[in-house]
């Protein structure tokens, strides 16, 4: 039996009878129908949509070029994510044709579309390594992109830039087997963020290894979390170059979603080449952006981007302003994503959850024996 106990996204506990029922409804018998994956948190039916999937070397100006070129083909950008990591960029983008508002499904212009897009994907360094996909259906974004990222191999880290990343926020990975039992252990502690367990889940399953036991512990700024996997075939991990692998990974898993740079929030009256514009001034100012989430409610364009300069320092406030000036004022505002929880008072009693934080504490080198 598996025991989660949850809270809204502030911390808080649930309120609403709608939402506990609504998760219950996922998990049942039907969770795994089409209609109720349509539901799903991240799950966009695209069927007045065309999906476009894209992996290529990240650059300064890419996710410009990539929106004006969709604009140049007459076609209008409904919803779009786009995560960048260890020099890589993947982005689900979601497109109708401009006059219509359908689906493109006539073969010739999703060909030149995709030869396109391959083009500015590939530039100048990037020959073979850069992939473009059509296709039609729904999907869930994130999971997709967690997919994306690790075929393109976004866990080497010959590109990473090792120095960009403190001690404190960087991910700690541990793997070791445990031979008495016929499992490896997995330990990972690093900052708490939403959807962190989705992330690491999500990359073991890619990985092709079953979860027989966790333990997911969230208390104040930090995650602790502890997995028990095996090979589909039941064997545990068998070599140091597949547990180095593992490490690599889930560090790179948690990475893609860390929001690097400032947050700035558009709200906007929906229209084609909205996007084009906006992030052809991001480039024109020097900003680059590292994560971007795209999302139409009604008439409403409603975005988020994370910028950075092109080097991938801060940016100064004078340029942020320059842009909302250019952009609007009322339609682009900076906000603060910094999330963090106060921690909790320690509990002098006794309880299973103790124990198992205490082990947990130890594996990861937290704690020591006395013995």
């Amino acid at each position: 039996m598996d025991v989660f106990h949850v809270t809204d996204q502030h911390g808080n506990k649930l309120s609403e009878v709608d939402v506990a029922e609504k998760i219950q409804q996922q998990l049942g018998p039907r969770s795994y129908s089409f209609q109720s994956l349509k539901r799903s948190v991240g799950v966009q039916a695209a069927s007045k949509q065309t999906i476009i999937e894209l992996t290529g070397r990240d650059r300064p100006g890419l996710l410009s070029e990539i929106f004006a070129v969709l604009t140049d083909l007459k076609c209008n950008v409904v919803a779009a994510e786009v995560w960048t990591h260890n020099s890589r960029m993947a982005s689900v983008v979601y497109i109708a044709d401009e006059t219509t508002g359908l689906s493109i499904d006539n073969p010739e212009r999703l060909m030149k579309i995709k030869q396109l897009l391959l083009y500015v994907l590939k530039g100048d360094r990037d020959k073979m390594n850069a992939n473009t996909a059509v296709s039609l259906g729904s999907m869930h974004k994130e999971r997709r992109l967690h997919q994306m990222m690790y075929a393109d191999r976004d866990y080497d880290m010959s590109d990473a830039n090792s120095g960009s990343t403190s001690d404190r926020s960087k991910p700690q990975v541990t793997v070791e087997n445990c031979e008495h039992k016929g499992y490896t252990v997995v330990n990972l502690r690093c900052p708490d963020r939403p959807k962190l367990l989705f992330d690491t889940v999500c990359t073991l399953t890619d990985m092709q290894y079953v979860v027989y036991h966790a333990t997911v512990i969230a208390e104040g700024p930090e995650a602790y979390q502890e997995y028990y996997i095996r090979h589909m075939d039941g064997c545990p991990i068998s070599s140091e170059a597949e547990q180095q692998r593992v490490i690599h990974c889930l560090e790179a898993a948690i990475k893609r979603r860390a929001s690097e740079g400032i947050r700035l929030e558009l709200c906007s009256d929906d229209r084609v080449g909205l996007l084009s514009d906006v992030t052809r001034i991001f480039r024109e100012n020097g900003l680059s952006v590292t994560r971007a989430e795209v999302k139409t409610r009604g008439s409403q364009a409603v975005n988020i981007f994370y910028v950075t300069d092109a080097s991938g320092d801060p940016v100064k406030s004078e340029t942020i302003e320059a842009v909302r000036k250019e952009i609007g004022l009322t339609i682009l505002h900076v906000k603060d994503d910094a999330y963090s929880k106060s921690p909790p008072q320690e509990s002098l009693i006794f309880s299973l959850g103790t124990l198992f934080k205490s082990r947990f504490l130890y594996n990861l080198g937290l704690i020591k024996s006395c013995s």
